[in-house]
């Protein structure tokens, strides 16, 4: 995976509200980024495979960094 493409990702990721990155179960999410990810960007199947682990491998992050978006957006209310 590009470095361009690595943040692409994580831009895509900040970017889509945290609600939504929370209630999705763990295939949902992954799956949800996927398509994302590839209508911005064309990805041949190699590409969307190493991002699919890629994915996996970060859920617990990209989830601890949208539960604290959540708490943040919603204690300031």
């Amino acid at each position: 995976m590009t470095p361009t493409m690595l943040r692409q990702l994580w831009s895509l990721i900040e970017m889509t509200q945290s609600n939504l990155l929370l209630k999705l179960d763990d295939a949902s999410l992954v799956q949800w980024i996927l398509k994302q990810f590839k209508q911005e960007r064309g990805l041949n199947s190699e590409e969307m495979h190493i991002l699919n682990d890629y994915l996996y491998n970060r859920l617990s992050l990209i989830r601890d960094l949208a539960e604290q978006r959540y708490a943040t957006s919603h204690s300031s209310s």
